[in-house]
């Protein structure tokens, strides 16, 4: 059986046109995020919880700077509450998934924990702040673009972990890591359990 010279065209142009809009659609995307986000290196974890006995635990830096809503916060502030710090992006899948469990856990713990959002490689607020509004996170977000916050927590915590999760407990010492999406039933655990002294 011949094919006709036309039916070869055709299917020549149709491969053609679908590798050129292929490569468009990926030139799109990657212009899109290389104005607003760096992914580079960005490592997601497996939610894998790590627990330091009380002996074994280091001090927690501190960590202050600008909200996104534009306003200077200090952990040296915060007495008498375990703290939960939260490193996410907005580009970042698994940091969607997890943000409703971190609401849910921030408002149940309230009277035990405070929770701060470290939101990094978002190089404009807009998208941080859209992801606060949609998953109506109730706690503060420091913007970290470069993500200069997180690596205070240098030797604790994977620079390129995102999401994470650290728990400082009522001594200002680092008493529980997660790398990795988390759930609320494991913050509001641990949580609990440092702010019982274990």
């Amino acid at each position: 059986m011949r094919l006709s010279s036309t039916s070869c065209l055709s299917g020549t142009v149709k491969r053609l046109w679908t590798a050129t809009l292929a490569l468009a659609s990926i030139a799109l995307v990657a212009g899109c995020s290389s104005t607003q986000t760096n992914t580079e290196g960005f490592v997601s974890g497996d939610g894998s919880l790590t627990v330091l006995s009380v002996e074994e635990r280091p001090d927690a830096p501190v960590i202050d700077g600008v909200t996104l809503d534009d306003e200077t916060w200090t952990s040296a502030d915060v007495t008498n509450k375990v703290i939960v710090y939260n490193v996410w992006g907005s580009w970042c899948a698994p940091c969607r998934s997890e943000a409703p469990a971190l609401a849910e856990a921030s408002r149940t713990l309230a009277d035990q924990a405070v929770f701060v959002g470290l939101n990094t490689r978002d190089y404009e607020k807009a998208a941080p702040r859209a992801f606060v509004r949609t998953f109506e996170v109730p706690y503060v977000n420091l913007y970290d673009p470069d993500g200069a916050l997180l690596l205070r927590f240098s030797g604790q915590l994977p620079p390129n972990a995102i999401p994470s999760t650290i728990v400082v407990d009522l001594e200002g010492r680092v008493a529980a890591r997660i790398i990795g999406e988390t759930t609320e039933a494991t913050l509001v655990g641990v949580v609990q359990d440092v702010a019982a002294g274990r």
